[in-house]
């Protein structure tokens, strides 16, 4: 890849302690990654969060800081732990214990895309797995920390909104009757990664633009979430998962005629979620 690992788009005056990622949007695939795959280029981008990034551009002019990562999902998953090997892949990885998303293809180096469609002939060395991993997913890592831990610094806690999409499908499934269909899943690992009046207010912010919200279900939010998410520190850390038939063609992967609508709406949560992270909007701290 010609480009840096992650982009991190700094506000002129940061003056909030929130924090916005998006880990899954990248769409840089290495020309020789397509052509040694399985998958065409436009099967092999099912997984990517596609135009999450664009969703959330506003966030600097709102005085936080964006960090996008550009390696896509399924040539490197920042949401899943550096020790996440699948051993159906990587050659001399040994099976430790049940790992559901590892067993599933879904590990740090995923060996399927969704609808689980295999990416690969067939298997990769170890070495070059770890100069996957030591390349992208350690740089990432440790500017997110980093940025978490200024935020810490200057205003005594942090917020991470980690930012996602889901496909229309993982929303539309186990609906109760009459049930009106999610479009925003918020997940904090069901209160262990975020204070509740953290959660609270910003279910309230998308609640308040006309969003459909849900909690933890389907997603309650995995690897940043688990790892960042550290109430008792001041390290707080919510998931944020829209539904990708609101602003995109899911088969083409493409926007569509309701992107902008989207975006808009979006960048009136993005100001008030800020405003959540700055001081004024005490009385919560640092718990």
């Amino acid at each position: 890849m010609t480009r840096p690992p992650f982009t991190i788009h700094s506000p002129k005056t940061r003056d909030s302690a929130v924090v916005f990622a998006s880990p899954h949007s990248g769409s840089q695939y290495p020309d020789w990654f397509v052509e040694a795959s399985l998958l065409d280029s436009q099967s092999i981008r099912s997984s990517e969060d596609a135009f999450v990034d664009q969703l959330f551009k506003s966030v600097p002019q709102q005085g936080a800081p964006l960090l996008v990562a550009h390696a896509p999902r399924a040539f490197l998953d920042l949401n899943r732990s550096k020790d996440e090997l699948d051993p159906a892949l990587i050659e001399g990885v040994r099976k430790v214990g049940h790992n559901p998303r590892v067993a599933s293809g879904l590990g740090v180096i995923p060996r399927v895309v969704a609808n689980g469609r295999p990416i690969y002939y067939g298997k990769m060395t170890r070495a070059q797995a770890h100069h996957r991993i030591d390349t992208y997913w350690r740089p990432y890592h440790a500017a997110l920390q980093g940025l978490l831990n200024e935020s810490r610094a200057t205003f005594g806690k942090a917020i991470l909104v980690d930012c996602h999409s889901m496909p229309r499908e993982a929303v539309e499934t186990g609906l109760r009757p009459g049930a009106r269909r999610p479009e925003i899943v918020l997940g904090d690992r069901f209160g262990a990664a975020s204070h509740p009046e953290i959660m609270d207010a910003v279910a309230a912010v998308f609640e308040k633009e006309g969003f459909v919200v849900a909690r933890n279900t389907p997603f309650a939010g995995a690897y940043v979430t688990q790892t960042y998410g550290r109430p008792a520190r001041g390290q707080h850390a919510i998931q944020v998962e829209i539904d990708r038939s609101l602003y995109m063609d899911e088969t083409t992967i493409r926007p569509h005629a309701g992107f902008d609508a989207i975006q808009s709406r979006l960048t009136a949560v993005v100001a008030q979620l800020v405003n959540i992270g700055r001081p004024q909007a005490e009385p919560l701290a640092a718990e």
